[in-house]
């Protein structure tokens, strides 16, 4: 039996690295011919084309992983099948639920797999890339984040009018509320740095607004330097100016607890979230769907057709829990619920069949 099951998997896994390959290089050609047009610009030369293609792959084949991975496993079951190796082995006494449920065993070493890459070794590699390219083309990295921000930090709202690098801010404002939600400080500073725990601010002056009386009171001070802790760190800022799509699943937690401790809406960054932790179960769900073509009758239709419609009903599904992410926050529907509860529905329903199947 372990013999068996081990040259399923091998099957699986070469058919699904087949796939990977091919995907990757066919990502790679039409990335390559969009650079051609930058290419000869100042010191962009190729090799610095290939370079920032390659350093963007392992980004790709995470993002890529679910129809990359359904791909090559039902590939491997079809070419099982039409080799009749599939039929052999259901005759040896592996069952259909079995095999799927071997199948869905080796996509998920897979995923686990790209799932490590993309965590920990794609943003570094993107990082790279984009900073590579930046200085090639002459674009210094300065400019491509000089955009302002606010944000707020407890009972401050902080306003940088640029930011330089992510550690060099330019125009700081921090506004200060009181418990009655009334203003109570307003500091300003032209150049501040920002040190992951605290924003020192150079030639800071500092408005007190006493509200207690019938006038308001204002009062300045002027420092030289003046600093001032924040709840918020390096990673933040850096996210800024990111899509939540581009973020490590660790950024991303961050960034949740981050805006729900300001009481801050969170929505975009939850069903991002929501959308990696199912992510595993979703391909299940792709895979179980598309074994339901493949253990079928052969009657009426023929075998390739049937991996066709089970390729396809596997990435529609992939692309309605999708939009249902969307959907959860166009209508300001519970993120949990628009993610997992479709995954699930669809998953028990695709068991269940095979259930029948197996025993039929």
């Amino acid at each position: 039996m372990k013999i068996r099951e081990r040259y399923i998997r091998k099957t699986l896994l070469s058919f699904t690295f087949l796939v990977l390959v091919i995907w990757l290089g066919i990502y790679s050609f039409f990335n390559f011919l969009s650079e051609m047009s930058s290419i000869g610009q100042l010191n962009y030369k190729t090799l610095e084309a290939f370079r920032y293609i390659a350093l963007q792959i392992p980004e790709v084949a995470y993002k890529h992983a679910s129809p990359i991975i359904l791909l090559g496993c039902v590939l491997g079951m079809g070419h099982l099948a039409t080799t009749n190796q599939l039929l052999v082995l259901r005759v040896s006494g592996m069952s259909i639920f079995k095999l799927t449920v071997l199948t869905i065993k080796t996509a998920l070493i897979f995923v686990i797999a790209v799932i490590a890459v993309g965590e920990i070794f794609a943003p570094i590699a993107s990082d790279e890339a984009e900073k590579g390219r930046s200085i090639a083309l002459g674009h210094s990295i300065a400019s491509q984040s000089q955009e302002g921000f606010w944000i707020r930090d407890g009972e401050n709202f902080i306003n940088v009018q640029k930011n330089i690098d992510g550690k060099l801010f330019s125009g700081v404002t921090i506004i200060g509320v009181n418990s009655s939600n009334k203003i109570s400080t307003v500091l300003t500073s032209e150049k501040a740095t920002f040190d992951g725990k605290s924003i020192d601010m150079k030639n800071t002056e500092i408005y007190s607004i006493n509200t207690s009386k019938e006038i308001d009171e204002i009062s300045l001070k002027e420092r030289n330097s003046y600093n001032k802790t924040v709840s918020f760190d390096q990673d933040l800022i850096d996210s800024l100016k990111k899509e939540p799509e581009e973020l490590t699943t660790w950024n991303i937690i961050k960034q949740i607890q981050f805006l729900s401790d300001n009481k801050l809406r969170s929505g975009v960054f939850e069903v991002e979230l929501y959308k990696r932790l199912i992510k595993p179960i979703t391909l299940v769900a792709m895979i179980l769907l598309a074994m339901l073509f493949i253990f079928g009758s052969t009657r009426d239709i023929t075998l390739g057709r049937k991996i066709f419609f089970g390729i396809a009903l596997g990435l529609s599904f992939e692309l309605l829990s999708r939009i249902s992410g969307a959907m959860a926050l166009s209508f300001d529907i519970n993120p949990v619920m628009s993610t997992f509860l479709p995954t699930i529905v669809v998953m028990v329903i695709a068991i269940t069949l095979l259930i029948q199947k197996s025993m039929s």
